[in-house]
């Protein structure tokens, strides 16, 4: 089974919102665009969907996406993303344990935090590229949305071509809780009991 993506819906984009602007108040109080990117272990962004608001749930905008839909219909065989608690547990969406009990999943849980990082570092990285995403856009909204995806694009070909600009020392911020989801789904239930008795177990 092979781990290729990471997943994380984020709010870190800020948008005077105009006429409605509070739906683009995101739950730590301003005003954002909700971009949902997935990396792989290099910090390269592999998907993402720069369009909804910052008030909008990270899980709706999971379900909402066409890579969301493309996973669903099994495009991806054997890959696996993981998803912080915001998202619900999927034979693809691999959650934390909410409650680990034993020492596998406590294991499962701190590899799941490790790898999950790189997300977190990704946001870093592109934000210290590209500080407009961490100072605010004076922008439309439409233009706001072109920028957010240029930037990635961009974040991209510096990663190609080896451009690291001494960003190890990027702080991971801090993320704020959010709704857990509470889904039951024997699929994922499976995938992820198999990972934790096969591979967490015996570390």
């Amino acid at each position: 089974m092979l781990l290729v993506v990471l997943t994380e819906a984020t709010s870190e984009f800020f948008h005077r919102g105009g006429e409605n602007g509070e739906v683009f108040r995101n739950r730590k109080g301003y005003f954002s665009i909700n971009v949902q990117a997935v990396c792989d272990a290099d910090l390269k962004i592999k998907n993402i969907d720069a369009r909804w608001p910052g008030a909008i749930h990270d899980s709706s905008v999971w379900n909402a996406s066409l890579l969301s839909a493309q996973f669903e219909a099994g495009e991806f065989p054997g890959c696996l993303l993981l998803g912080d608690s915001a998202y619900a547990l999927k034979d693809y969406m691999m959650t934390p344990l909410l409650n680990p009990t034993t020492s596998a999943e406590q294991n499962y849980n701190n590899a799941h935090i490790q790898t999950r990082n790189c997300i977190e570092r990704c946001f870093g990285v592109w934000k210290r590229r590209f500080a407009c995403l961490s100072l605010g856009l004076r922008t439309k909204v439409d233009t706001t949305l072109v920028i957010i995806v240029a930037t990635a694009v961009l974040h991209n070909i510096a990663i190609n071509e080896n451009d690291t600009n001494n960003f190890e020392d990027v702080v991971v911020d801090e993320e704020v809780e959010q709704e857990v989801m509470q889904v039951n789904n024997g699929g994922g239930n499976a995938v992820r009991r198999a990972l934790i008795e096969n591979v967490f177990a015996n570390l």
